[in-house]
């Protein structure tokens, strides 16, 4: 049979092709559009078989074009294609691990961040049995999963090739790149008015936060590309048009968050550019903590003064970060965050399950406390927090499991860009850095790690920085040429 088709491949293509398009013509015909997807989804299947990081690196340029579709009666969603792609990697990962699990190193196992997220998927797994809806806790488990599986079990192999970086990169950039343009052209049409753009957005991201937290992340990386001196000089300039492009995309977001994530990268920067002693760093935090609960009144009712809203002038808008007086969004994120606490201390060891807190919330708000924006229906968004979330969802020890992830990933990544004398390897981890600050501090305000985008791209980061670690610290420069 297989030497038939060898003789006749030509004939056998153009026989199966036509009897593909008359076959689809027909369930056209009869409305069933499904049957024109076929080819993608068996090239998808062959691609899982046979070239699996390929396929990774296609899921990486799809997750910024991806779309969502949700169920509010059940707190579901998925995302479309990546998310089902995801799901059929993750299922994969867990036959070849059962008849084969020697690809995973031990180094890898024993290594901190690797324990810390294990740790991490185990609490969520024991929360969510304990879940207040366990069948919403579960999905979201199955969803962690399916990202922290491909793009971090997976992710540290991929990414043994230092190409396989480069190419993520580019690929994921290019991709956010076309999203870009196209929402700034729709935006262009509402002459760039600040309320527009918290829903011009849709249906790739499902808000302006998101959008500028997913920009955000990239950036560094794109900033060491158009630094590399390895890279050809075309490449350089490209890297620069990407950086402008991802720069438009956060201003015209009007993300007070994201300008907020972005400054912090550039003072983790100084600091590791300069080295600045961390023994100074740690007495000026303890210094300014101290400021703030000695003179905590003051601090208050000088904030309490501000009454300066969300605004499309940039300096108004800069200026509204700390108006907690009268901007509806910052009074909804305490009431978000008030509600969470009061949900913790009902709930304070496993919490009321991972997921679950657009469901349980609405009792736990006071009516002081509630905005024009307020909600009882649950379909208004999570926590706004990656850390005050898993404190209701999960309990103290759901927040810690987070915050294990962000300290070892920061120490990892710190010793590495010290130990290696490598350029273009300490560039790398530097930048892959500098995206996880952007979101460890967009995550005091936000959570968005229940999405694709932002999920693909925050374990790959993580992922970077252990193979980093793992593999390529100690290449010399002739070994990357």
């Amino acid at each position: 049979m297989i030497s038939f088709i060898e003789k006749y491949k030509t004939q056998v293509f153009y026989t199966v092709s036509a009897v593909f398009i008359l076959l689809n013509a027909l369930m056209i015909a009869f409305e069933l559009y499904f049957f024109s997807f076929l080819p993608l989804v068996l090239l998808i299947i062959l691609m899982m078989l046979f070239s699996l990081d390929k396929l990774l690196l296609f899921v990486a340029f799809l997750a910024p074009l991806s779309v969502e579709l949700e169920s509010f009666d059940f707190n579901l969603g998925v995302s479309l294609p990546t998310e089902p792609i995801l799901f059929g990697i993750m299922l994969l990962f867990f036959i070849k691990l059962i008849y084969n699990d020697s690809f995973l190193k031990k180094d890898f196992l024993r290594h901190p961040i690797t324990i810390a997220i294990i740790f991490n998927l185990l609490w969520i797994l024991l929360t969510s049995i304990s879940s207040t809806f366990p069948i919403v806790s579960f999905k979201y488990l199955t969803a962690r999963l399916w990202f922290v599986i491909s793009f971090f079990f997976l992710g540290v192999l991929l990414f043994k090739e230092l190409k396989n970086i480069k190419l993520f990169v580019w690929l994921f950039s290019f991709s956010l790149a076309g999203v870009i343009i196209f929402n700034s052209i729709k935006h262009a049409q509402y002459g760039f008015e600040r309320q527009v753009g918290t829903w011009i957005v849709k249906p790739f991201f499902n808000d302006h936060t998101h959008y500028a937290a997913v920009i955000s992340m990239i950036i560094p990386m794109l900033i060491g590309f158009s630094l590399n001196k390895k890279f050809p000089k075309i490449l350089r300039i490209v890297a620069l048009i990407l950086i402008l492009i991802m720069f438009c995309g956060v201003l015209l977001s009007y993300s007070r968050a994201g300008l907020v994530s972005l400054v912090a990268a550039l003072s983790t920067y100084i600091v590791l550019r300069f080295k600045i002693n961390y023994r100074i760093i740690f007495a000026a935090f303890i210094i300014f903590v101290g400021f703030f609960f000695l003179f905590r009144s003051e601090i208050i009712m000088e904030l309490s003064k501000n009454k300066q809203d969300s605004s499309g002038i940039y300096t108004e808008h800069i200026k509204s970060i700390s108006n907690i007086s009268t901007d509806a969004s910052n009074l909804e994120r305490i009431n978000r965050w008030m509600a969470a606490f009061r949900m913790f201390k009902e709930k304070p060891y496993l919490g009321w399950g991972p997921g679950t807190y657009q469901l349980n919330y609405a009792p736990f708000q006071y009516s002081k406390e509630k905005t024009v924006i307020s909600t009882n229906a649950g379909d208004m968004g999570n926590a706004h927090s990656e850390y005050i979330g898993p404190l209701s969802e999960s309990g103290v020890a759901g927040m810690l499991s987070f915050i294990f992830i962000a300290v070892f990933v920061i120490y990892t990544a710190v010793k590495a860009y010290k130990s290696t004398n490598n350029k273009e390897i300490k560039m790398i981890v530097l930048c892959a850095l500098l995206g996880l600050i952007t979101y460890f501090t967009h995550g005091f305000m936000n959570n968005f790690l229940d999405t694709d985008k932002a999920s693909i791209l925050f374990w790959s980061l993580i992922s970077v920085i252990l193979s980093v670690d793992l593999y390529h610290k100690d290449k010399l420069e002739e070994e990357l040429e």
